[in-house]
């Protein structure tokens, strides 16, 4: 009787999901009882690469007791083993979730099942909820498209710079402060140490922070246009933005990055603005992750929430490990992987040599 009884208390996951529906103002069940329009599929035209978004549960049983919950960016087999390892009973994915390309290269069911986990995601469905992302990048946005041009997921917004925040110099000293990089650049000095390697980088620091046109004291002016170039933002949807808004003085690329000789860039230094990299996808789970996560244990009360945070670092093959981490990968790739490297080549160069005169003759 008493542990029904505990059961019945316990929240489940048929309870995030409504937690997430409410968070998102519906976009979880279709608001008109219909389609859902938040379930959308995105294609490149890659043979077998398409993918679907289907907001809420992906994988697991409504009925299932979740006391631990995890909020993630992007669900890799590392998330599904350390939320094993931490005792996670349910993970909310911001960006999509695949079978195989999310669970290391098998399938998701599997993986999921063997550990009990149950996985949500919403992307699409969270995007323009809340003004945090402006807000970090100091300006208060009075348009918002999570789908400009008719195209999912290419959001802008367009917003007047905070008070306070007066120049470019302005918007990237309010990030390294808001997102407390400080903190990661500590990481990295110790890492560095710690594996006596200067020439360590990671995703956490490396990324972002530049100005592409204009300088440190530029004024922002009157409106900034807050773009994300990996969503197909360009030319023609600047040229756009410009049109509908005269009045914007600078761009924004934030989540991703263009080059300074992009045509993008050209365009808008070409005609007068200043054009800045803010964050990265690195800094998402806070902008994002961090506002659902508290909104969720709001919710939830008697859920613990954690963040799962990606930190992806770079370390020259030569200095992995002490020694014998090295010797191992050098062994493996000398004994086993190139003589079948040397084999296909000798039989591609054996094939591609033309027969001599003789040769033809007999």
């Amino acid at each position: 009787m008493t542990n029904k009884a505990v059961s019945q208390t316990c929240p489940t996951v048929a309870d995030v999901v409504a937690a997430l529906d409410g968070l998102t103002g519906g976009r979880i069940t279709s608001s008109d009882g219909g389609r859902n329009p938040w379930v959308i599929s995105k294609d490149s035209g890659i043979p077998g690469k398409a993918v679907t978004e289907r907001p809420g549960l992906v994988w697991g049983a409504t009925e299932k007791t979740v006391r631990r919950l995890a909020v993630a960016m992007t669900i890799t087999e590392h998330h599904i083993e350390l939320a094993h390892a931490s005792g996670v009973d349910a993970i909310v994915a911001h960006h999509p979730i695949a079978d195989a390309a999310s669970s290391g290269g098998v399938a998701l069911a599997d993986y999921l099942s063997l550990y009990g986990v149950a996985v949500l995601e919403c992307h699409e469905a969270f995007h323009g909820l809340h003004p945090g992302m402006a807000h970090l990048h100091g300006h208060r946005p009075f348009y918002v498209n999570p789908a400009y041009d008719g195209v999912h997921g290419l959001v802008v917004m367009v917003g007047r710079p905070l008070p306070g925040v007066a120049t470019v110099g302005d918007v990237l000293a309010r990030l390294d402060t808001g997102l407390e990089r400080s903190l990661d650049r500590r990481i990295l000095d110790g890492e560095r140490a710690v594996r006596q390697c200067a020439e360590l980088t990671d995703s956490a620091t490396a990324p972002g922070m530049r100005v592409l046109a204009g300088a440190l004291d530029d004024p922002l002016g009157e409106v900034v246009l807050h773009a994300f170039p990996h969503t197909g933002f360009g030319e023609k949807q600047l040229a756009q933005l410009l049109a509908e808004h005269p009045t914007i003085s600078t761009v924004i690329f934030s989540i991703s990055a263009t080059a300074p000789d992009s045509a993008v860039v050209a365009s808008a230094a070409a005609r007068g603005l200043n054009v800045l990299v803010g964050s990265t996808h690195a800094a998402e789970i806070f902008e994002n992750g961090l506002p659902l996560a508290f909104g969720l244990s709001a919710l939830l009360p008697d859920v613990d929430v954690v963040l799962f945070r990606d930190r992806v670092v770079s370390i020259p093959i030569n200095r992995v490990g002490t020694g014998p981490l090295r010797a191992y990968g050098r062994t493996m790739a000398q004994e086993h992987l190139l003589p079948r490297a040397e084999a296909v080549r000798t039989r591609v160069a054996a094939t591609a040599t033309p027969l001599s005169h003789s040769e033809q003759a007999s």
